[in-house]
């Protein structure tokens, strides 16, 4: 079967959210440009890694092209609204590619779906006949910016860590390792 790449050039909207309550939540990164829209499911970890390197990627390119990149994403390209609904995974992803497309001036991130098998690094930000399917994002500077503001609150907007071992603290609390063994609520 031929590999589908859904590229989005100029997004209305690219955005991490999520679906269920903390401590059971899943994780999007959802892409919609005019009527098309793409959803896509990955581990809270991605989001956070992918925000991070956004933010060194956007370093480097000022660093080493002198692209004018904004420190904090403008008030304007801030989004702060929920993910469009209904949210229907298209796939989960397995390997994520960043770069920086000099001609655009442009964050490219490549979101590849969990395959059987290795994927090969060639078919990551290339539009090769096979691999597994992709999602394809340019970002200006300051979209990539507001996208990485927005992914880190999306991360951190979870459960609240335990002061003493800093693992998460669910609801009726947790059995802290630092307590030795003891229940630990989020008064304690």
């Amino acid at each position: 079967m031929a590999r589908v790449i859904h590229v989005f050039r100029a997004p209305d909207r690219f955005i991490a959210g999520t679906v269920g309550q903390p401590g059971d939540r899943t994780f999007y990164l959802q892409a919609s440009e005019q009527s098309r829209l793409i959803s896509v499911a990955l581990e809270k970890q991605q989001v956070q890694v992918l925000a991070e390197r956004i933010g060194s990627l956007l370093e480097e390119v000022h660093r080493r092209f002198g692209t004018d990149v904004p420190d904090d994403a403008p008030p304007d390209d801030l989004d702060t609204e929920p993910l469009d609904v209904p949210v229907e995974e298209e796939f989960r992803v397995g390997t994520m590619g960043l770069g920086w497309d000099a001609e655009s001036k442009a964050v490219v991130i490549e979101l590849l779906a969990i395959s059987e098998e290795e994927v090969d690094e060639a078919v990551v930000l290339d539009d090769t006949e096979e691999g597994p399917d992709a999602v394809r994002v340019f970002l200006s500077p300051s979209a990539a910016r507001a996208f990485a503001e927005r992914a880190d609150r999306v991360v951190n907007a979870g459960r609240k860590p335990c002061p003493l071992c800093a693992e998460p603290l669910d609801a009726d609390g947790h059995i802290c390792p630092r307590q030795n063994g003891y229940r630990r609520t989020e008064e304690d």
